[in-house]
């Protein structure tokens, strides 16, 4: 029937051509933020649970910063005991000297001078031991805790070593001299346990950096897994979407030229009038 009313291929044209339209610009939209769930809109389900893995991608950052921070904590504190180590060896090595019976007064004093330097070095040594404020050899910091998981409810703990004077560690005391030859010969067998504990405490620092290492590591992994799957729900395929493209850009223009012909049908009215 034909009616200067009611063009119904025109408005069916115009349907078909509204709808390749907004798919165009859908389309058009994904390659150009990359996205081919970019808001709510797109698809809610999809963009729900890309939002809570982003929200856990941001939270292991939290982690591994934390992680890092102990890393480093437990390496100065490994570094500072390690240094103390020497001094001890140092120590040993004045203290055997000293416990020479035959030694001269003037060469006891002058290994005395040198014993009561390198002890007091390990005072300034377990002083400075500091990392972002935490100090881990020098008795006030027991245990020193980084997180470990997003939701911040589990957390890793290395155990801090006191390596300072008088201590259960080093057992020798911030007044111990080796002015006689008595003196240095009970301080040798001091030394000696002293280094003993105190590479038994080098070990369990060791074992607390590695503990954060691995944790770091997995974290690190973890998040860029996370990143991989964010981006298998919510990135276009671009190789996909730039073909469609091309399609819609056709069926675009065949929409144009259909309307274009629904909307002359009328005319054809006008023959039968002539």
């Amino acid at each position: 029937m034909l009616s200067v009313n009611t063009n119904m291929g025109a408005m069916a044209a115009l349907q078909s051509l509204n709808q390749t339209q907004n798919e165009l610009t859908t389309t058009q939209s994904h390659i150009n933020s990359g996205l081919k769930v970019a808001t709510a809109k797109d698809n809610g389900a999809v963009y729900a649970i890309a939002q809570n893995m982003r929200g856990n991608v941001a939270g292991y950052a939290a982690v591994s910063d934390s992680l890092n921070r102990g890393v480093s904590t437990v390496d100065v504190a490994i570094s500072a005991g390690q240094s103390i180590s020497d001094l001890l060896n140092e120590l040993k090595g004045k203290a055997l000297a000293a416990a020479d019976s035959s030694l001269d007064t003037a060469s006891r004093s002058a290994l005395n001078a040198d014993f009561t330097a390198l002890r007091d070095q390990i005072t300034t040594i377990v002083q400075n031991a500091s990392f972002n404020g935490t100090n881990l050899v020098d008795g006030t910091t027991a245990n020193f805790q980084a997180l470990a998981s997003a939701d911040g409810t589990k957390k890793i703990t290395a155990a801090g070593q006191t390596l300072k004077l008088s201590g259960t560690i080093v057992t020798m005391k911030s007044t111990s001299t080796i002015s006689t030859q008595s003196k240095a010969s009970t301080m040798v067998s001091t030394v000696n346990a002293s280094i003993q504990n105190v590479n038994a405490a080098l070990a369990k620092l060791a074992s607390g950096s590695k503990k954060f290492s691995i944790q770091a590591t997995f974290v690190s992994k973890l998040v860029d897994t996370l990143n991989a799957g964010i981006g298998n729900l919510v990135d276009a395929d671009m190789a996909v979407e730039s073909a469609k493209l091309q399609s819609l850009q056709v069926k675009q223009q065949l929409g144009i030229q259909a309307l274009s012909i629904a909307n002359s049908a009328p005319s054809i009215t006008l023959s039968l009038f002539r």
